[in-house]
């Protein structure tokens, strides 16, 4: 699974949003944040704003023991998740996946930041990150384009009980750190 010096469940800090642990008693919030139809509408699962779609996969990133919630730290609130995983082809490796925010935070920094904190914690044990993501889910694609990640292969994989076609995503930490360091350029 995770090496042995790679915690799979940190809390992290970032300027607009905390990431910590996914506990049990998150579950309305963060079906709250789930429950509008535009959050999914680019990913395969399109019904999973309806609590009866949604409770299932809630399930399914608490017994992974590495999803993350995303809280805004001005409302206290939970507006997204993601979470770590090792992919079936690459067990030697990290990913970062099963990611969403509520869309009123979408077109801003939030997923980037996300992305900024979850990315600094893996790179301090693995060299590069993958991200899975749905041929049909064009907005992940360009957001994955945006960190600096490029498409490297297309594989069939059983990332949550079912064996689906992925767009396979690779993150070099240098060319994470270029990104980085143009974003602070620019500011």
């Amino acid at each position: 699974m995770f090496r042995n010096d790679f915690d799979p469940q940190p809390a992290l800090s970032g300027e607009a949003i905390l990431l910590r642990p996914l506990r049990p008693y998150d579950l309305e919030g963060l079906y709250s944040a789930a429950s509008h139809p535009d959050v999914w509408a680019g990913h395969p699962a399109t019904d999973r704003y309806k609590r009866e779609k949604f409770e299932p996969y809630f399930s399914l990133l608490l017994e992974s023991g590495a999803t993350l919630v995303a809280v805004d730290r001005q409302t206290d609130e939970i507006i997204g998740c993601s979470r770590y995983y090792v992919a079936p082809d690459m067990p030697d490796s990290i990913s970062i996946g099963f990611t969403f925010l509520n869309n009123a935070y979408w077109g801003g920094g939030t997923n980037f930041e996300l992305k900024r904190l979850m990315l600094g914690h893996a790179f301090h044990a693995y060299p590069d990150v993958w991200f899975h993501i749905a041929p049909t889910n064009i907005r992940s694609q360009k957001a994955t384009a945006k960190l600096g990640a490029t498409h490297v292969y297309d594989a069939t994989l059983d990332l949550s009980g079912m064996p689906s076609p992925w767009m396979c995503f690779r993150l070099r930490q240098e060319d994470w750190n270029c990104v980085v360091e143009s974003k602070a350029g620019a500011t």
